[in-house]
């Protein structure tokens, strides 16, 4: 059972982080190389603004503010799930690879199976979850002990293997290819959320309306995985199958992310650990804590890069890692 006083602590929490992200939305729907004057922000919202403040605010601004939170909220749930299942605080889907596989699915998909514009933003998550999904069966494979079982330094360490061999890979894929097709790929390596539009939005909304209930509905199991094989073999958990599932939901929603957002890493690192410090360690408490931070992290990294340096501004990715590396290299030392 868990105390009331935690409850209470984890629902002010959140209505804090839900103020953090208005306001950020806000003022992120404001400033810019047009900007919007904060007055104008709610009578353009309801339909009362003009042409060019409609535009600014449903064509460019509102998308990719809507885009990097719903990322956010995935990548952040996506290491919650991982950092479940491994018993080890540094697993990260950027970390330990499967964001580099789904960066060469995508990839590989976008130089040689073109395809029509609508069908290619809803192909592209499926693309991703498939690429990733091969991408993470490996590394588990290779993690594994018949023994020992998954040993969770191993999964780490073989994972950053991976990513650096897929990184190969995909500078092999840049290198055979002309120059306008290099600028996407490029982009997409630089975490510079390229897919910042309607459609966009409606491809990755499903994967977590289905997703964010059911790794709730398997907190339970979570936390008893938690407390190590033999605890959770007792009451009669089938670890391994459970593993392959939330592995499979944890795939899913960092691949649905880093296909319209590019490779973007540390926000499921930093996300949960922090949850967990306000909140405690019960997947109940700290997941709904962690999917909000995650999504508020992503749009405070995305407002400030793309204001910072005109006119382009610096890639989402770029900044998260900026504040990401010191923080792993923080959890590496204390681990």
């Amino acid at each position: 059972m868990i105390h009331p006083s935690l409850i209470r602590k984890q629902r002010l929490i959140i209505a804090i982080l839900s103020a953090l992200i208005v306001g950020t939305f806000v003022i992120g729907a404001g400033i810019g190389p047009s900007p919007l004057p904060y007055d104008r922000i709610l009578p353009t919202l309801i339909g009362q603004g003009e042409f060019k403040e409609e535009f600014i605010l449903f064509s460019v601004r509102l998308p990719r503010i809507i885009i990097t939170l719903l990322a956010g909220m995935a990548l952040a749930l996506s290491g919650a799930i991982l950092q479940g299942i491994t018993r080890n605080d540094l697993a990260d889907p950027g970390i330990i690879g499967i964001n580099s596989g789904a960066g060469v699915g995508v990839a590989v998909f976008y130089l040689f199976f073109p395809v029509s514009d609508g069908s290619f933003v809803f192909l592209l998550p499926v693309v991703a979850f498939v690429a990733a999904l091969l991408t993470a069966i490996a590394i588990y494979l290779f993690s594994y002990n018949r023994k020992t079982g998954l040993e969770p330094v191993r999964l780490v360490l073989t994972g950053v293997g991976f990513s650096m061999a897929l990184s190969g890979v995909m500078i092999l894929l840049i290198s055979s290819v002309d120059p306008f097709k290099v600028d996407f790929i490029a982009r997409w390596l630089a975490g510079n959320v390229w897919g910042a539009d309607w459609p966009f939005i409606w491809a990755i909304l499903p994967w977590l309306v289905v997703l964010i209930p059911f790794t709730l509905y398997k907190a339970n199991r979570l936390n008893i995985m938690g407390l190590g094989e033999p605890a959770a073999i007792g009451v009669g958990i089938r670890l391994e199958r459970e593993r392959f599932v939330l592995l499979l939901t944890a795939v899913a929603l960092a691949s649905s992310a880093v296909s319209v957002t590019g490779g973007i890493a540390f926000i499921g690192l930093m996300a949960p650990h922090i949850a967990k410090a306000l909140v405690g360690p019960r997947n109940q408490l700290f997941i709904p804590v962690a999917v909000l931070l995650g999504g508020w992290l992503l749009i405070v990294a995305d407002t400030v890069g793309r204001n910072l340096v005109e006119p382009n501004g610096i890639p989402t990715g770029i900044m998260v890692a900026l504040i990401g590396a010191p923080y792993f290299m923080y959890l590496l030392m204390k681990k």
